[in-house]
């Protein structure tokens, strides 16, 4: 192969996956709004937002259930925004599985292949090969009934699978279980998805599933992408005050730029002034708000010696033990509230009582300015 169709290959595998200016209007609302993005190959992408937001009709639009407005979805370069949901070669998986509950697991995983007239003995090895791939051979006589959770979960996976779609397509995949199996789930389905090396777009409103199991996440509000990146730039550089206060908890103060410098800026706010790491290349006056994880911060008896930046006073209102953390929510001296969030092994019980005045830091490389 020459060193141009190396590059065409791996340029072709960036963009297995094209929507262009992909819209969908119900009368008036636009549910999607121009959406445009690229997804690699073998990718797990993730539609993490709030209901109403537009993710399940972005994705009833890749799996055909619904025709765009307007735009294109391209699939390895073929346009399928209009071709029917029977001839794509892809498949969905519901949160509610859709289990035939007269079958055995081994005929619901079946299913598809048969619909599709592959050779018998073709069903039989690729049936096989799933429910080796899902640990679920043992099972694969009991009804759908006869198993946990967790397992029906499984058999829907691999009954989706089986068919080796291009595309794979989950719908709240995990919503049906409990939270401990859901935790656990999270890792298995991932390790299947990412060991068959199927590219997967999912949605969900639970965001330790999109962080634990996405490549990349998508965060929408109002049918448009707010942020698209890692778990780790959505968490800890997030571009706007909706997905610092979207993703995991933050701390926003609104105030004005006083200072901006090429290596730190300065924001006042009504709680205090906040020394910033870096310049943001903005406007003395401007408006604007800082964030700050609950974990950031740190709690003392006493003020530190320069509390000129970085320091909020305040009182203990509430905590909450978590086992391994405790949150603290603080009433500072402004009026507004701080949530903190400490280590147990950090031992700050007797700190942190109720009622308590506490001394709130946190370095100028935790804080993230948002201008929008």
């Amino acid at each position: 192969m020459q060193a141009g169709s190396v590059l065409s290959a791996a340029s072709d595998d960036a963009r297995f996956l094209r929507l262009e200016r992909l819209t969908k209007r119900f009368d008036d609302v636009a549910a999607v709004d121009g959406i445009s993005i690229d997804i690699p190959k073998g990718q797990i992408f993730a539609l993490l937002g709030s209901s109403g937001c537009g993710k399940s009709t972005l994705l009833r639009m890749l799996a055909g259930f619904e025709t765009p407005t307007e735009g294109h979805i391209l699939l390895e370069g073929v346009d399928i925004a209009t071709m029917p949901a029977y001839e794509r070669p892809i498949n969905m998986m519901f949160q509610s599985y859709a289990l035939f509950p007269h079958m055995t697991v081994w005929d619901n995983v079946a299913f598809g292949l048969r619909r599709q007239r592959v050779a018998a003995v073709q069903i039989a090895e690729r049936v096989e090969k799933m429910l080796g791939l899902v640990q679920l051979k043992p099972f694969a006589k009991r009804k759908p009934h006869q198993l946990s959770g967790g397992q029906q979960q499984r058999v829907a996976l691999a009954r989706s699978l089986a068919l080796e779609p291009r595309l794979l397509l989950l719908d709240e995949p995990l919503g049906a279980l409990d939270r401990k199996l859901r935790e656990q789930t999270q890792f298995e389905l991932q390790t299947i998805i990412k060991n068959v090396g199927v590219t997967c777009v999912m949605v969900t409103h639970d965001q330790e599933e999109a962080m634990t199991m996405a490549d990349r996440i998508a965060i929408m509000s109002k049918g448009q992408f707010l942020q698209v990146g890692s778990p780790t730039e959505i968490y800890e550089t997030p571009n706007c005050r909706f997905v610092a206060d979207f993703i995991g908890k933050a701390n926003l103060f609104a105030g004005v730029l006083e200072t901006d410098a090429a290596d730190h800026c300065i924001v006042a706010t009504p709680s205090g002034r906040f020394l910033v790491g870096h310049g943001i290349t903005g406007v003395t006056g401007m408006e604007l708000c800082v964030a700050v994880r609950p974990e950031e911060i740190s709690l003392a008896h006493v003020p530190p010696e320069d509390p000129d930046c970085n320091y909020l006073r305040g009182q203990v209102l509430e905590r909450a033990y978590f086992g391994s953390s405790s949150l603290y929510r603080i009433k500072l001296d402004s009026g507004e509230r701080l949530q903190v969030s400490i280590a147990s092994t950090e031992r700050h019980a007797e700190l942190l009582e109720i009622g308590a005045q506490v001394h709130a830091t946190f370095d100028p490389d935790s804080i993230v300015v948002l201008t929008a």
